[in-house]
């Protein structure tokens, strides 16, 4: 496990536990790259963190499986580190980005990266995890071929980077504009530089990737004059020009190219300390060099970092709980993890490049990108309707932003850097509106919403929903997962629906409550499972429940799919036999034996996040365990919650089964951890299970707070005896969303034998 360090004073006048020492970094599996353990503030358009090798996306013309390790950029396993870059997403299971690479070295002058195996022959370096700290707001790790210390932290739009040379004569920091993460030779489409004077350069890095269309603009400070520069460029460029008049590979100041690659030379004496202030603009080198001004105008590293702290410190405070030193590992890394993105995609002064590619400028909202809807609509976005409200209202209003700007008249599927890159199905972005509208989250023109959420919905064009709206399914004949697909749009269509209710349109909630019971037309009555059509009305023959293959579901199989009725769970149990024949096939669940061969295509799925055929290190049945809630056995709710949570989540490098998908696997920590879940978001009720916590205390942007308290609390007692809510029974194990926000206690009595 990496070190994790204390900080100073707390900022509040209380003299409470601090709560950043228990995030701990934990990255992720040796198969898949989770979570990067650098530099970022909450929601931070900065991510800077080490990249510790340079997998190439395609191998001898064709996809190397290896890349998808480090769609972090980080491997724990790694021995190491190739460069220091300042882009990243937490945990996705594709990837992009890691822009701006920066590596200080000593030595002869190297500009390429060298080889795991023989970092010597480049600018990488080995390093020791013995050396190495992570901590929220702050990285640091020893570069033993260097010899140097290497600090980063960070502001919003500010990288800051602290290296400590030993005396030498031949000091470089390396700046890599060809470097990227799931990288290949055509990713950058160009790239832009330009020295301003001895200490100050600005740019730009255009890349062609996940988001098809991505410009990244930069400017970046040195607390030390550079003697000298130069310029290596090693992409193929059929014509120049007339540019070859002038010596461009060192001291020029007016540099592009497709895969360039720059050094700055330096003299230091021993233990000299270089900074490097780095920004980003998604909209120009100016804005770039106003966001270092507003952002970090000094050179003070331990202020800094201290206000990195001190920021994840009071966004953590918005949650706290009484348990266990492993507890609050647990849970302060997930709520650290649920606070990495979405990400500030606009400049200090409003502005920020839209889905045309014009500049806008972002009025009465912060502006964000990064979402990973397919996962984060699922707990993410309701834990902001809970602990970040104003800033859940901010994403909303982007992704209508998003809808005004796209040509397609179409709201965000995935949100990525002025772009959609369209991954995954359904249109969850309607989850995440409808939500926000149900849970009254104030400052959003509703009306506005309905209409893209309509808009997006009808787009008969996309992903097969001419078909659905037509069959009432997608053949899978058309659509290779046409199942999945049709379950995810009956869901999407219901919130839609709930939303029309609020607005009191009803004709739209008319016609999307229809559409909202489409998962009956694939449900099969004679397997017991949903199943995969075609477009003659017959189901796909060659039916296997297990495999993830072929079958019409996306990155999962039809056993856990079957369960996606999130809206309706008292119709699934009825379809599926009723409750004691539903209550079995949860109970084979969570029981059986998956053979890997059922996954092997499927790389999102690893036996790590598998518990008997349950899949917690995928998304599509996060909620399955809380079905028992509906079955009229609880109690197995309770014993189930407390075993995901127990397996799939511990305070280590490898402590998560799956990728966190941009904060989803951390947020169903959170809420599982304090008892309960929102099934179905778009309704304004939680599922009741079983709290890991003694104790916790909901700090409520209304000025409210709302206490949990758990008695008889350990690992043996699982099970609800009672609760009460505000001293009263309650006796559905439902939680309404208005009784968290008015504030006050929810009390559960737990025992070692379930509550029949």
């Amino acid at each position: 496990m990496l070190s994790c360090l204390a900080f100073g004073t707390i900022l509040n006048a209380q003299s409470l536990e601090k709560l950043t020492p228990y995030v701990k970094p934990i990255i992720g599996t040796q198969r898949m790259g989770h979570v990067y353990p650098g530099a970022t503030v909450p929601f931070g358009m900065v991510q800077l963190s080490p990249d510790t090798d340079t997998i190439p996306f395609l191998s001898n013309g064709k996809y190397n499986p290896d890349v998808y390790k480090y769609c972090a950029g980080y491997q724990y396993d790694d021995k190491t580190i190739v460069g220091f870059s300042h882009t990243h997403f937490s945990g996705t299971g594709h990837s992009d980005l890691g822009d701006f690479l920066i590596m200080p070295t000593t030595g002869p002058l190297q500009l390429n990266p060298g080889t795991a195996d023989h970092p010597e022959n480049g600018y990488r370096s080995r390093f020791s995890h013995e050396n190495e700290v992570a901590t929220a707001g702050y990285y640091k790790v020893k570069l033993d071929d260097q010899q140097i210390l290497a600090e980063l932290t960070a502001t919003n739009r500010v990288g800051f980077h602290q290296y400590t040379f030993p005396s030498s004569d031949q000091a470089h920091i390396i700046l890599d504009l060809s470097s990227g993460i799931y990288n290949y030779e055509e990713k950058n489409v160009w790239t832009f530089v330009r020295i301003e004077n001895d200490s100050t350069v600005t740019g730009y890095r255009q890349t062609n990737g996940w988001a098809r269309t991505r410009t990244v603009y930069f400017a970046m400070k040195f607390s030390k004059p550079f003697l000298q520069y130069g310029s290596k460029e090693s992409g193929k460029i059929d014509y120049r020009g007339f540019w070859g008049k002038f010596d461009q590979r060192k001291n020029f100041p007016d540099l592009a190219g497709k895969q360039l690659r720059l050094y700055f030379d330096f003299k230091t004496i021993e233990n000299e300390k270089i900074n490097i202030k780095f920004s980003l603009s998604p909209v120009s080198t100016a804005n770039a060099l106003l966001n270092m001004q507003e952002e970090l105008p000094g050179w003070n590293f331990e202020q800094t970092k201290q206000a990195a702290a001190n920021a994840w410190e009071k966004e953590l405070n918005k949650i706290r709980i009484e348990g266990s030193t492993a507890e609050k590992e647990n849970f302060y890394t997930a709520l650290y993890h649920s606070f990495i993105s979405p990400t500030t995609y606009m400049d200090v002064n409003g502005e920020y490049k839209g889905l045309d590619q014009n500049v806008h400028i972002a009025k009465g909202f912060n502006n964000y990108t990064t979402f990973s809807l397919w996962d984060t609509y699922r707990a993410l976005h309701p834990l902001f309707n809970i602990v970040q409200p104003k800033r859940n209202a901010d994403m909303v209003k982007s992704m209508l932003a998003h809808y005004d700007q796209s040509a397609l008249h179409m709201l965000p599927v995935w949100s990525h850097y002025a772009n959609d890159n369209w991954c995954m199905s359904g249109y969850h972005s309607v989850s995440v509106i409808a939500d926000a509208a149900i849970k009254n989250i104030p400052g959003i023109d509703w009306n506005h919403a309905l209409e893209a959420c309509v808009t997006t919905a009808t787009h008969r064009s996309y992903d097969g929903i001419g078909l659905y709206m037509d069959k009432g399914y997608i053949p899978v004949d058309k659509n290779g997962v046409g199942a999945s697909t049709t379950l995810e749009y009956a869901y999407d269509d219901w919130c839609i629906a709930q939303l029309a209710k609020k607005l009191g349109r009803k004709d739209i909630y008319e016609t999307f409550i229809r559409r909202s019971q489409n998962f009956r037309n694939i449900f099969d009555s004679s397997v017991g499972f949903m199943r995969a059509k075609l477009s003659d009305g017959s189901f796909k023959p060659g039916f296997d429940a297990l495999s993830t293959n072929g079958q019409g579901f996306i990155e999962g199989n039809s056993w856990n799919y079957s369960l996606f009725v999130p809206h309706q769970p008292e119709t699934l149990v009825k379809m599926m036999g009723g409750e004691k024949k539903f209550t079995a096939h949860l109970d084979s669940l969570f029981t059986m034996h998956l053979p890997d061969a059922f996954f092997a295509e499927t790389e999102d799925i690893t036996r790590d996040g598998i518990i008997g055929g349950y899949v917690h290190g995928n998304e599509p049945a996060h909620h399955a365990a809380y079905l028992y809630n509906w079955s009229g056995a609880p109690w197995k709710t309770q014993s189930r919650v407390r075993m995901i949570l127990k397996m799939q989540y511990r305070p280590t490098p490898d402590g998560l089964g799956g990728n966190d998908d941009a904060g989803q696997m951390s947020a169903w920590y959170v809420f599982s951890s304090i008892g309960f879940y929102p099934v179905a978001p778009g309704s304004d009720e939680y599922a009741i299970g079983s709290p890991a916590v003694n104790a916790a205390t909901l700090h409520l942007e209304n000025g409210k707070s709302f206490s949990i308290k758990v008695s008889n609390q350990s690992d043996e007692n699982v099970y609800v005896q009672k609760v009460l809510l505000n001293g009263k029974l309650l006796s559905n194990f439902r939680l309404k969303h208005a009784d968290i926000m008015k504030g006050g206690t929810l009390q559960f009595y737990m025992g070692p034998q379930p509550k029949m």
